[in-house]
C-alpha cells in the first residue's frame, strides 16, 4: 500500500507539472506521454488516466485574462505596454475572474506602466510565466522613478516561474542620474510576491512601500557586484512583512529595511554578493526614523561587503530597537557585524560627530554567528557619543579571519556602547558585560507577524487543496485536486 502510494503521490505530481506547464502539446497527449514513459500502464490505467483528464476538463473553468486577448505580441520588440494596461483595467473592473495571466515562452517588452487600483475584483491575481522586459535608456519613455508600479490594490497576489528583467546595464554607468526601481508596490495591503526571478534592474529590483500585511517568498533576484545601487528588496512605511527563502546577489544590499517599518521578519535568505541586510540608512538629511521589532534569522553571507547591519546618517533622530538577528552563517564577511552612526553618502565618516543629534539603536540581539572575516573586525560597534547604543546583546558568536586560515578569532572594535551584555562571544568586547546569565536578554519579536486582514488568496500547500492551473490563449483552467484524488483513490485501488 505505501509503494502503491507513493506512485499516486508521482502520477499527481506528474498531472500537475504538465498541466501548468507544457502548453504546446495537445491536452490528453501531453498527460499520458509524460505519464507512460514512467510508469508501466496497462489498458486500464490507460483508460483511467483519459477518465482523469475528462473529470479536469469537467471540473474546469475558464476566467481568467490572457494578455495576448488584448493585443501583447511577446516577441521582446514590439512595446506591449497598452496591451498590458488594457488587460489591467479588464481585470480591475471584475472581468476575468481577477485573474491576469502573463503566458510562458513569450518576452515582453514595457515601457514604465502603473497599475492602478482600487479594484472591483478583490483579490488579483496576476501570474508571470514569461519574460517582462524593461526597455534600454536609450529608448526609455516616461518616469523614471519606477518601471512597473502596483498602487493602492488589496489583496494582490504576484506569482509564476516567469522573469522580469530591468535590462539594467544601460543605467549603471549614470549613478549620479535617475534611475527606475523595477517593481514597485506602493498601498497595497495583504500582498503577495512569490516564485519570479528577478534581473539586472537600473536601481532597486523591489520596493515596498506603505504596505501592510505582506509575504514575499521564493524569489531569485540577480544582479552584478559592480552594478550601483541594485538594493534586492527595500521596505519602508510598512508593517507585518515576512521575507523568507529567497536567494539574492546584488551590488547593493540583499535586504534594506528603511523608516517607518515594523513587525518584519526576514528567514531563510541566501545573500551574496551584495551589502547584506540592512538597517537603514536611517536619518538622512536629519530626517525622523523609527524601525523597530525586526527578526533576521537563518540566513546566509557569502562574500558580502556586510552581514548584519545597522546605518544611521549623523543628525538624523528617532530610533532603531527591538532588532534580533539570530542564526547566522558567515562566509568571507568584510564586516559581518557593525552598527555605523556615521554613515554618510554611502561610506562611514571617520570624522568626530559634527551634529547635535542621532538616530537612537537599542535592544539589538545577536545570537548564533559563525563564520570568516575577510577584514580583521568580526564585530565593529561606532556610535554616537550624541546617541550612544544602549542593551546591545552578543551571544554564541563565533567570528574567525578568512585570511589566516589557521583559526585566528577576528577583532571587535567598540565605541560609545551603553549597557550591553556578552555571552560566549567570539570576538569579545570589553564595552559589553560578560554574563552568562541569558535572562536578561529583552524579549523581542521575533515571531511571525500576525496576518491582520484577508488570508492568503491563493491556495494553501496542502497537497489535497491545490489549485491544479492551467494558463494558454486566454484561458486558465483550474481544479481542486481533492476531487481528482478523490477520484483516483477510487479507480485506482
Amino acid at each position: 500500500m505505501f509503494l502503491e502510494n507513493r506512485k499516486l503521490s508521482h502520477y499527481i505530481y506528474d498531472l500537475n507539472v504538465h498541466i501548468r506547464i507544457h502548453l504546446s502539446i495537445p491536452f490528453h497527449i501531453r498527460i499520458l506521454s509524460a505519464t507512460v514513459g514512467k510508469y508501466p500502464l496497462n489498458m486500464t490505467k490507460t483508460w483511467f488516466l483519459n477518465f482523469s483528464v475528462f473529470i479536469l476538463k469537467f471540473f474546469a473553468y475558464s476566467k481568467a485574462l490572457d494578455v495576448t486577448q488584448h493585443g501583447a505580441v511577446g516577441d521582446g520588440v514590439t512595446d506591449d505596454s497598452q496591451a498590458f494596461l488594457k488587460a489591467w483595467e479588464a481585470v480591475c473592473s471584475g472581468t476575468g475572474d481577477g485573474q491576469l495571466i502573463v503566458p510562458a515562452g513569450m518576452s515582453f517588452m514595457l515601457q514604465p506602466l502603473k497599475f492602478q487600483g482600487s479594484c472591483k475584483s478583490t483579490p488579483i491575481a496576476v501570474q508571470i510565466l514569461g519574460t517582462l522586459v524593461a526597455s534600454s535608456r536609450g529608448d526609455w519613455k516616461g518616469d523614471k522613478n519606477q518601471w512597473i508600479l502596483f498602487s493602492d490594490i488589496e489583496g494582490l497576489v504576484v506569482d509564476g516561474n516567469g522573469k522580469i528583467n530591468g535590462q539594467g546595464s544601460s543605467w549603471w554607468q549614470h549613478k549620479g542620474s535617475s534611475r527606475p526601481t523595477g517593481l514597485k508596490f506602493k498601498n497595497c495591503n495583504n500582498l503577495r510576491l512569490r516564485g519570479l526571478t528577478h534581473v539586472d534592474s537600473a536601481m532597486a529590483h523591489i520596493h515596498i512601500n506603505g504596505c501592510n500585511d505582506v509575504t514575499i517568498s521564493n524569489l531569485r533576484i540577480n544582479a552584478p557586484e559592480s552594478s550601483p545601487n541594485t538594493d534586492g528588496i527595500d521596505i519602508a512605511a510598512s508593517s507585518n512583512v515576512v521575507i523568507q527563502d529567497c536567494v539574492i546577489a546584488t551590488g547593493d544590499d540583499c535586504i534594506a529595511i528603511n523608516s517607518g517599518t515594523a513587525n518584519i521578519r526576514i528567514s531563510g535568505i541566501d545573500c551574496g554578493p551584495g551589502h547584506g541586510i540592512s538597517i537603514g540608512s536611517l536619518g538622512k538629511d536629519e530626517g525622523v526614523a523609527s524601525v523597530e521589532d525586526i527578526c533576521v534569522q537563518n540566513c546566509n553571507f557569502r562574500g558580502t561587503m556586510n552581514g548584519a547591519r545597522i546605518k544611521t546618517w549623523p543628525g538624523g533622530s528617532g530610533y532603531a530597537r527591538r532588532i534580533t538577528f539570530n542564526g547566522i552563517t558567515l562566509d568571507n564577511v568584510e564586516n559581518p557585524i557593525i552598527i555605523d552612526q556615521h554613515y554618510k553618502h554611502g561610506d562611514s565618516d571617520k570624522s568626530t560627530d559634527d551634529k547635535s543629534s542621532a538616530v537612537e539603536v537599542s535592544k539589538v540581539v545577536y545570537s548564533n554567528f559563525v563564520g570568516t572575516s575577510r577584514s580583521e573586525y568580526g564585530v565593529n560597534f561606532r556610535c554616537s557619543t550624541r546617541a550612544p547604543c544602549t542593551e546591545i546583546f552578543l551571544k554564541d558568536v563565533k567570528i574567525e579571519t578568512a585570511s589566516s586560515g589557521m583559526g585566528q578569532v577576528a577583532q571587535g572594535q567598540c565605541l560609545n556602547v551603553r549597557g550591553g551584555v556578552t555571552t560566549l562571544a567570539v570576538p569579545g568586547l570589553e564595552c559589553l558585560a560578560l554574563s552568562t546569565d541569558w535572562g536578561t536578554l529583552p524579549e523581542q519579536a521575533c515571531m511571525l507577524p500576525q496576518q491582520s486582514g484577508q488570508p492568503d488568496t491563493r491556495p494553501s500547500q496542502d497537497p489535497l487543496w491545490v489549485i491544479w492551473v492551467y494558463g494558454s490563449g486566454g484561458k486558465h483552467l483550474g481544479v481542486y485536486s481533492v476531487v481528482l484524488t478523490s477520484l483516483i483513490n477510487l479507480f485506482w485501488f
